[in-house]
């Protein structure tokens, strides 16, 4: 049984947090891998709320470098060491990123006895055989970021196919998962025949950013495309000018990138009394679509 890609949105307000939604921040879990998308103020208390442990966080990717974005992460780091953290802590993030992190630590003077490793990246930056992270510029008025973690296909073995030419279990089938051809009871089997290749599993993160040309090609074919959804399209010009999308432009982008789910968030609180209308408004444009609250947890 592969292991599933989960989703914790510990965050859903945009600039200005509301009673009921905290500043950005998302964790990405698989396997051994606990990786956080910005880290909005108050960020540590939805670790608390959702029981999650901040020391078991292994990458931080950071979009941008606005106070929304960031503000909860000298705390988060500070809390680490006061911890016991004893993991290197690998940060991710746009042109800056190593001045900013070297600022912080300078000003918040704390006991650091962990590992810090800070990494300026574009592209795919990171790359395991299960999973790969890529990074690609977004138009924010600043340096900024989407992230994409896609969990590689893996080549399964076709279960009827070995009924019907009566192979049994046995350490045979490793050699076939490597790709690696078989002799079983005297006669060759290529792996190529009893085999099939998994499809790539992407979920994309899409926060501050206006609308612009690159995103359709950075997210194509994600299973989960998370996007920032700050406006109504009434509000397309003020969208435009402080470089942030509406939520009709996130469901027209869904649709271009022929995504399977997209997940709005960074919700401004002139919605919280009636957060359906961005979410109907992104629906006439594509209809799997689903507009996340804090501490909702998705798997895929």
């Amino acid at each position: 049984m592969t292991s599933k890609v989960k989703i914790t949105f510990l965050g859903t307000a945009d600039q200005i947090p509301s009673k009921d939604r905290n500043h950005t921040a998302i964790l990405l879990t698989y396997e051994g891998e606990n990786i956080l998308i910005d880290c909005g103020e108050g960020t540590q208390r939805q670790f608390r709320k959702a029981d999650l442990n901040p020391c078991k966080i292994t990458k931080i990717l950071l979009t941008h470098w606005h106070g929304d974005h960031v503000l909860g992460f000298p705390g988060l780091l500070s809390t680490l060491a006061l911890s016991g953290y004893n993991k290197t802590l690998y940060i991710y993030g746009p042109k800056g990123t190593k001045k900013f992190v070297d600022e912080l630590l300078r000003v918040f003077n704390f006991r650091k006895e962990y590992k810090i490793v800070v990494e300026e990246v574009s592209g795919k930056f990171f790359e395991t055989k299960d999973f790969y992270l890529k990074a690609e510029k977004m138009e924010h008025g600043i340096p900024c970021y989407a992230y994409s973690f896609v969990k590689k296909g893996q080549l399964r073995i076709d279960k009827k196919k070995l009924e019907r030419a009566k192979i049994l279990s046995g350490p045979h089938l490793q050699n076939l998962k490597e790709g690696k051809d078989i002799i079983y009871e005297g006669k060759k089997y290529k792996s190529k025949d009893l085999t099939f290749q998994d499809s790539d599993l992407k979920v994309s993160f899409v926060l501050d950013t206006r609308e612009n040309n690159k995103i359709v090609s950075f997210v194509k074919d994600s299973d989960l495309f998370v996007c920032e959804a700050s406006y109504a399209d009434d509000l397309k010009d003020q969208a435009k000018e402080h470089l942030h999308m509406t939520a009709k432009q996130a469901g027209d982008l869904a649709k271009k990138a022929k995504v399977k789910q997209l997940v709005l968030t960074h919700i401004s609180q002139r919605y919280e009394k009636a957060p359906h209308i961005i979410l109907d408004e992104a629906k006439k444009s594509f209809k799997n679509t689903i507009l996340v609250k804090d501490l909702d947890v998705l798997e895929v």
